[in-house]
C-alpha cells in the first residue's frame, strides 16, 4: 500500500521538517525542532519512526564561554508523544510529571558536563507520533536561551500517621510535593492554623498530644510554594485523638448485623451488614463467621460478602460483627444465621489456559486477533486478557477507567481507543474474512475478539487494568469506599456494558456498543504498597484498600449477574515474590476472585546490567544461586507455596509461563555462563535484554538445563539467554497437575512462534 505524509502545521519551538518516501513500507520521519540563541538550547530530533512509535534524540548545546556542570531539561510532548522507559547517552534519567510533562537528568558518569562551545546528546524510546514540544526550560531557562516566567503550580498530598491516637504522643504528617521547576518549602496547617514549614524532602511535622484534654477530631493540610510563588493546598487529612485518661472515651459503641440471602439456594454471595454506631465515632468492624475473622471494614456502610459455590459448602453459619472506637471500646453484635443449600453438581473439569494479548501487539509485531486463530492457538485456550485498560484521574478528583479515543489522543496519559475499538480490519485481517465498514460502530481489536469468542463459545475474554504502566492511580483510587464506588462502576459501564466513547471522526463507540466482548475483569496493580514505577501513588494503607476493591469489584459484578443472568469472573495478576506479596491479603482474597494469576517470571533480568546471570521464571531455587534475600528464592514454588499457607485454595492458583527470555551479553565463559558477570543487557527486538522465544528458539548457541530449577538457558561463549521451551513447560504442568493448581497464563501470545508450539505445549501438558 503506497503511503505519504504532509504536515502543515509550525510548532511553539520552530518549524517542522519531514523526510519521507512512497513506498510499500512505513516511510522513516526526521523531525527538527531548534531555534537561534545563546546560553543552553535544546534540539529536539528523530532519528526512525513506526506505527506508534519513534526514537528521539536530543542535543544539549553550551553557547557560553564556561562549561556547564550540571543540567535539568523539562518539556511536553505535543499530541499524542510520549516517552518510555530509561534515556541513554548523556540522560540518566526521565521521570513524568503530574502535568504530563518530562524531567530529564543527566547520566552519573559525565553526562551533567556540558563544556564550552560543546554539546551532549541525550537518546530515547518514544511511543506515538513525534510533533515537536512546548514549555521547554533548561536549568529553569528557556531552552531557546531566554528567561522563562514559571505559572505552573505544585501538586501536593498529605498523609497522618497514625489517623487515630489512643494514647499521648505524636502525630507525624507527610507531604509528597513536586514541581515542574521546584519545590522551595511546604507549610503545615492544623486547620487554619500554621503549624510549621519544612523546606527539604521528605517534607514532615509532628505534631504532639499529652492529655484526654485534646481529644477530637483534627483536619491537617499541607501547602506547596515554588521559587515562583505557585502554591498548592493538599486534600485535608483527618487524625482523630481519644486518649483515655480523666475525660477519656469509655463509652461502647453500639452494632448490629443482619444478612442477605438468609437461605441461598443457587450459587453466590451472602452479604453481611452491620450498623454501628460511636459516642466518638467507630475506627473499624469485625466480621466473624462463627470464632473465625473473615473479613474488616473500616468505612461505612460496614459489610462483608462470602461467595458460595458448589454443594460441598451446604450448611448453616452464624456470622457477628465487632465495631471498635479509637479509645479500644468494643462491642459484638447478637448473631445473624445464614443456610447455604445449593444443588449438587459435578465438579469442574478440566483447567484455565489462561493468555495475555497486547493491545499494541497489532502494531510492530504484527499480531492481530486473527493470529490466535490461524496459528492454533485458540484452540488452546480458556481465557484471553485484553492488556490493558487504564485508570484516569479527573478534575472533580474522582477516578474512572477510560478509553482515549482517535479525537482524543495526546488528551491523557496513554491509551489507543484507535486499536481498541476504532482501527478498521481488512478482510484478510479479520478472524472471520469479513472487512470492516466505515461507519460500523464497533471495530478494532474489541470486534476481532468478539468475533473470535464466537467461533470459540467457550472461550472467555477478559479485560485487565493497570499493569506496568497503568497502575500510577490504583492506590488513590482504591483509598476510600466513595472513590472504590465509582472507579468500579465505571469500568463496568465501560468494559462490560460497553458503554464505548463516541468518536464522531470514525464513527465509532456509543451506548452498549461494547457489550459482550468480555466476560469479566482482572486487576493488574503492580503493586499495592510499592516496588512497581516511581510514579505510582502508594499508601500504608494499600493493603487493605486493595481487598476492599475487590470486593467492591465483586459485589457489583454480582449485582449484574442478578440482573441479567449471566456470570462475571474477577480476577487479579498477582507478584511473583514473597516481598511483595507481603503488602497483600491473599488469605481473604478467595471470597472474591474466580481464580488468581501469579506472575511467576521476570524474577531476575538484565536490569542488573552486569549480572550475574541467572533465570527468570525457575520452577524450583537452586542453593547455589548467588543472589541475597529473598531474591535468592525467587521461583515458581517459593511464591505457591506462600499463596498456600497463606489459605488460598489450590485450585484458584493460575502460575504464568513467560513466551519470552531475559539475557545478558559480555559473559564470562565459566560454568556454561550461568551465574557469571557481564557487560550488559544482551541485544532483544524491541527492548535490550528480552527477546520473544520465536526468535530465541532459533539462536545459535548451546542449550543447557539445571535438574535443580527445572530450567534451561543457552550460551554461545559470550551471550546467555533464560527462556522457558517445551520441556520446561512439561515440567512445568507436571508441577500444576501434581500440586492441584488452577492452571495456567502466559505473557503474551505475540511471543510464541506462527505454529503454536508453546501454546500447545501447555494444551497437552495439562490434558
Amino acid at each position: 500500500m503506497k503511503k505519504s505524509f504532509l504536515i502543515t502545521s509550525l510548532l511553539l519551538m520552530g518549524a517542522v521538517t519531514f523526510v519521507g518516501c512512497s513506498s510499500d513500507t512505513t516511510p522513516v520521519q526526521s523531525a527538527k525542532f531548534t531555534q537561534q540563541a545563546t546560553g543552553l538550547t535544546a534540539t529536539f530530533s528523530t532519528s526512525s519512526a513506526w506505527d506508534g512509535g519513534f526514537n528521539g534524540l536530543i542535543t544539549l548545546t553550551n553557547n557560553t564561554t564556561s562549561a556547564v556542570s550540571t543540567w535539568t531539561l523539562n518539556f511536553k510532548f505535543n499530541g499524542n508523544a510520549g516517552l518510555s522507559g530509561t534515556p541513554w547517552g548523556a540522560g540518566g534519567n526521565a521521570v513524568k510529571n503530574a502535568d504530563g510533562s518530562y524531567t530529564i537528568t543527566p547520566n552519573s558518569w559525565g553526562g551533567n558536563n556540558i563544556p564550552a562551545g560543546g554539546s551532549v546528546t541525550v537518546s530515547y524510546s518514544g511511543t506515538g507520533a513525534f510533533s515537536g514540544v512546548t514549555a521547554c526550560t533548561i536549568n529553569n531557562q528557556s531552552c531557546s536561551g531566554g528567561t522563562v516566567t514559571d505559572t505552573t503550580a505544585p501538586t501536593a498530598s498529605l498523609t497522618a500517621s497514625p489517623s487515630t491516637l489512643t494514647a499521648a504522643g505524636s502525630v507525624t504528617l507527610s507531604a509528597t510535593a513536586t514541581d515542574n521547576v521546584g519545590v522551595t518549602k511546604v507549610e503545615f496547617y492544623r486547620g487554619t492554623t500554621l503549624l510549621g514549614t519544612d523546606t527539604t524532602a521528605p517534607y514532615s511535622l509532628s505534631d504532639s498530644f499529652t492529655s484526654s484534654t485534646q481529644n477530637g477530631s483534627y483536619s491537617y493540610t499541607a501547602k506547596a510554594f515554588d521559587a515562583a510563588g505557585n502554591t498548592k493546598t493538599s486534600a485535608a487529612a483527618s487524625v482523630t485523638v481519644n486518649i483515655s485518661g480523666t475525660g477519656g472515651d469509655t463509652t461502647k459503641p453500639t452494632v448490629s448485623a443482619s444478612a442477605t440471602p438468609s437461605n441461598l439456594t443457587a450459587a453466590g454471595s451472602v452479604k453481611v451488614t452491620a450498623n454501628a454506631t460511636d459516642n466518638v465515632g467507630v475506627t473499624k468492624v469485625e466480621f466473624y463467621k462463627g470464632t473465625a475473622l473473615v473479613g474488616t471494614d473500616t468505612t461505612a456502610p460496614y459489610e462483608y460478602s462470602e461467595s458460595f459455590t458448589s454443594s460441598a459448602q451446604n450448611g448453616s453459619y452464624s456470622y457477628t460483627a465487632k465495631a471498635f472506637d479509637a479509645a479500644g471500646n468494643n462491642a459484638t453484635s447478637a448473631a445473624t444465621t445464614v443456610t447455604v443449600n445449593l444443588p449438587t453438581t459435578p465438579p469442574p473439569t478440566g483447567l484455565k489456559r489462561v493468555a495475555y494479548f497486547a493491545q499494541w501487539g497489532i502494531y510492530g509485531r504484527g499480531y492481530l486477533p486473527k493470529n490466535i486463530d490461524t496459528s492454533g492457538t485458540a484452540a488452546t485456550l480458556t481465557h484471553i486478557n485484553y492488556a490493558f485498560g487504564n485508570v484516569y484521574a479527573q478534575p472533580d478528583g474522582t477516578y474512572k477507567c477510560g478509553i482515549v479515543t482517535r479525537a482524543e489522543s495526546g488528551n491523557q496519559d496513554g491509551g489507543d481507543g484507535w486499536a481498541d475499538y476504532q482501527k478498521g480490519f481488512s478482510a484478510a485481517e479479520s478472524v472471520d474474512g469479513v472487512a470492516d465498514v466505515w461507519d460500523q460502530k464497533l471495530k478494532g481489536n474489541f470486534n476481532q475478539l468478539k468475533k473470535l469468542k464466537t467461533k470459540y463459545p467457550n472461550m472467555k475474554v477478559l479485560i485487565s487494568l493497570g499493569g506496568w504502566t497503568w497502575s500510577k492511580w490504583f492506590s488513590n483510587a482504591s483509598s476510600t469506599d466513595a472513590l472504590r464506588k465509582t472507579l468500579v462502576s465505571s469500568c463496568i459501564d465501560l468494559y462490560i456494558k460497553g458503554n464505548l466513547p463516541l468518536d464522531p471522526g470514525s464513527a465509532t463507540g456509543g451506548a452498549g456498543v461494547g457489550a459482550g466482548v468480555f466476560d469479566g475483569i482482572d486487576i493488574d496493580w503492580e503493586y499495592p504498597g510499592g516496588g512497581g514505577l516511581p510514579t505510582n501513588t502508594v499508601s500504608a494503607a494499600d493493603k487493605q484498600n486493595f481487598t476492599l476493591l475487590l470486593k467492591e469489584f465483586r459485589t457489583q459484578l454480582d449485582a449484574l449477574t442478578a440482573s441479567t443472568g449471566k456470570k462475571y469472573e474477577l480476577t487479579i495478576a498477582a507478584p511473583g515474590g514473597v516481598d511483595k506479596l507481603a503488602n497483600q491479603e491473599p488469605n481473604l482474597y478467595k471470597d472474591y476472585l474466580d481464580f488468581i494469576n501469579i506472575m511467576t517470571y521476570d524474577f531476575r533480568g538484565a536490569w542488573d546490567a552486569t549480572g550475574p546471570t541467572n533465570f527468570h521464571s525457575n520452577l524450583y531455587p537452586n542453593p547455589n544461586d548467588p543472589g541475597t534475600g529473598v531474591v535468592k528464592n525467587y521461583s515458581v514454588d517459593t511464591i505457591v507455596n506462600a499463596f498456600l499457607t497463606a489459605g488460598v485454595p489450590a485450585n484458584k492458583l493460575v502460575i504464568g509461563i513467560p513466551f519470552y527470555g531475559r539475557g545478558w551479553t559480555g559473559v564470562t565463559n565459566t560454568n556454561n555462563g550461568l551465574y557469571q558477570r557481564a557487560t550488559g543487557a544482551a541485544r532483544g527486538t524491541y527492548e535490550a535484554g528480552i527477546e520473544d522465544y520465536k526468535v530465541l528458539k532459533n539462536f545459535a548457541g548451546t542449550k543447557y538445563r539445571d535438574p535443580v530449577t527445572k530450567q534451561m538457558w543457552v550460551f554461545d561463549g559470550t551471550t546467555f539467554w533464560s527462556y522457558d521451551d517445551e520441556q520446561v513447560i512439561l515440567e512445568k504442568t507436571n508441577y500444576i497437575k501434581a500440586k492441584g493448581l488452577g492452571g495456567s497464563m502466559v505473557w503474551s501470545l505475540d511471543g510464541d512462534d506462527a505454529n503454536a508450539t508453546l501454546a500447545k505445549a501447555i494444551y497437552n501438558g495439562l490434558k
